[in-house]
C-alpha cells in the first residue's frame, strides 16, 4: 500500500521519524519536514536511508499536488490551515499508526485503549497482567513506542496493547481493533478540535471497521461512552454495571468478587474502575486469579497519575501530572480526606475551575502557578479559599513548605496542561519529585 509512493511526513519527533525508517527502502520518495531541527545522529540516520529533510516555519508552502500520500504528526491540529490545504488538493491524509497497521503481521490480535482519563494506567495494567499471564504481548501507541519502531519485533499471533488519544484516532481510516476500551470521555483539547462533538466523534472511531466478531468494553456510568457506542456493531461488555462493578468490599466481575480492597495497594474509585476495564479484557485471554491478585498487591500505580512521591514528616507528597483537565483532578481530589495544599494551574485553554468546586473540602490552600496563575488566584478568592500567586513550580513548593503540618497532602494535580512552561507533562511531574527529594 505504502510503496512506489512520493510521500510527505509532516512533523517529525518519535512518530515521524519511526514512520520515515519504516517506510524507507520500499521504492518510495520521502521528504520529513519539521520546523525545528532534528538530533544530529536522528538526521544522520535519515539521510543514510536517501530522506530528504527540510526544516521550514512555514509548511504550507510545501503541499502540492505532486505527493501520493500525506503522513501527519497527531499534534498537527484537524483545523489548520495545512490540513485544509491537503483536504482541497484530494491528497490522502493518514497518520503513522494507520501506515503502521497495514505491516502488521497475520495473527495478531489488538486491544486499544482510550478515553479521557486512565487510559495510560488500563493500557499498563492490560499490558502487563497479559505478561505476568505468560502472553505474548507488545505495548505501543501513545504509551511508550510508536507502532511503526514496533513492526520489526512483532511475530505472529502476539497480543499488540495500544493507548490510542483522540489525536491518533482522529486520522485513521483502516486501522481498527480487536478489543476496544473506553474508560470514559469528557471535555478535552476543545483547542485542537474546535468543539467537543468532534472531540467525542474522534474518541468514536477507537470502535472504527468494528462487527459482532469485535469487543468494545464501555463505561456504563458515562453517559458520552453510552452515546458513541450507541449504534455501533461491536459486541458490547459494560462495567460499572450490575454485572461488573465494585463496593467497599471489593471487584466483581459477573457479579463474582474477584478481589477484595485488601488485595489491590492502589486506592480510590477511578482506580477501581480501571481494574474493572481491565478485567474485562483480560477474561477473554486467560484467568488466573492467583496471578492477578498477586499483580495488583504489588501495582503501585503508573508514574504522574496519583503517583506517591514520598512521605516526609507525616506529609504525604502526590505528584498527578498528567491531570491536564478538570475531570481528572476532580478525580484526585475524591481521593483524600486530609488537608490538601493544591498546586493548580498551567496552560490557559479556558478551562472553567469552577467545576473544582463541589469537590474542594479538603482543601487547605491553592497555589497557582502557569500562564493561568491570575485566574486560579482569582478562584481561590471566588470560594473563600487560601490562594498563593506562585507562577511556578519552585515557587509553589518553597511556599508548600512553610505552611505544611503533620498529617496533610501535597498534590500536584494542575488541571491544565503544562506546554506553557514543559515540554510534556512528564517533565512537570519530574521537577515535582526532583524539588520534593530534596525537601
Amino acid at each position: 500500500m505504502y510503496e512506489n509512493k512520493k510521500i510527505l511526513i509532516l512533523g517529525a519527533a518519535k512518530s515521524g521519524i519511526a514512520v520515515a525508517k519504516l517506510l524507507a527502502n520500499k521504492n518510495n520518495v520521502i521528504t520529513l519536514t519539521d520546523v525545528k531541527p532534528l538530533k544530529e545522529s536522528d538526521e544522520r540516520a535519515l539521510k543514510e536511508l536517501g530522506i530528504k529533510i527540510i526544516i521550514k516555519e512555514n509548511q504550507i508552502d510545501l503541499i502540492d499536488a505532486s505527493y501520493d500520500v500525506i503522513i501527519k504528526n497527531p499534534a498537527i491540529m484537524a483545523t489548520s490551515e495545512i490540513v485544509h490545504k491537503i483536504k482541497e488538493l484530494n491528497i490522502p491524509l493518514v497518520n503513522e499508526i494507520e501506515v503502521a497497521y497495514n505491516y502488521l503481521p497475520n495473527g495478531v490480535k489488538i486491544v486499544g485503549i482510550t478515553g479521557t482519563n486512565g487510559k495510560t494506567t488500563v493500557t499498563t495494567m492490560i499490558y502487563e497482567l497479559l505478561k505476568e499471564l505468560g502472553f505474548k504481548v507488545v505495548l505501543g501507541g501513545n504509551i511508550g513506542y510508536p507502532l511503526s519502531s514496533l513492526i520489526s519485533s512483532i511475530e505472529k499471533n502476539t497480543i499488540l496493547v495500544l493507548e490510542l488519544s483522540d489525536h491518533q484516532l482522529n486520522d485513521i481510516k483502516n486501522f481498527h481493533t480487536d478489543i476496544s476500551v473506553v474508560t470514559n470521555i469528557s471535555p478535552a483539547h476543545l483547542d485542537y478540535h474546535g468543539n467537543y462533538e468532534k472531540y467525542k466523534l474522534a474518541k468514536k472511531k477507537i470502535f472504527n471497521k468494528h462487527t459482532s466478531s469485535n469487543l468494545a468494553i464501555i463505561n456504563k456510568k458515562n453517559v458520552d461512552s453510552i452515546e458513541i457506542s450507541n449504534d455501533i456493531l461491536s459486541k458490547k461488555e459494560y462495567f460499572n454495571d450490575e454485572f461488573n462493578y465494585y463496593d467497599n468490599e471489593g471487584i466483581y466481575i459477573n457479579k463474582e468478587k474477584v478481589l477484595t480492597l485488601d488485595d489491590i495497594k492502589i486506592n480510590g474509585s477511578h482506580n477501581y474502575e480501571n481494574i474493572l476495564a481491565t478485567l474485562l479484557v483480560i477474561k477473554n485471554f486467560g484467568w488466573d486469579i492467583l496471578a492477578i491478585k498477586d499483580y495488583y498487591n504489588n501495582f503501585q500505580g503508573v508514574a504522574h497519575r496519583l503517583e506517591f512521591v514520598k512521605e516526609i514528616n507525616n506529609v504525604s507528597f502526590y505528584n498527578d501530572s498528567k491531570s491536564t483537565n478538570i475531570e481528572a483532578t476532580i478525580t484526585a481530589l475524591k481521593t483524600f480526606n486530609k488537608p490538601i495544599h493544591l498546586i493548580l494551574g498551567g496552560l490557559d485553554r479556558g478551562q472553567d475551575f469552577h467545576e473544582l468546586d463541589n469537590y474542594m473540602n479538603w482543601v487547605k490552600a491553592i497555589y497557582a502557578i502557569g500562564s493561568t496563575t491570575n485566574r486560579v488566584v482569582q478562584y481561590g478568592k471566588d470560594i473563600n479559599k487560601e490562594v498563593y500567586n506562585c507562577e511556578s513550580l519552585i515557587n509553589a513548593m518553597s511556599k508548600i513548605k512553610e505552611n505544611i503540618q503533620e498529617g496533610d497532602i501535597v498534590l500536584l494535580s494542575p488541571a491544565s496542561s503544562s506546554q506553557d512552561v514543559y515540554i510534556k507533562f512528564e517533565d512537570r511531574g519530574d521537577e515535582f519529585k526532583n524539588i520534593v527529594a530534596k525537601m
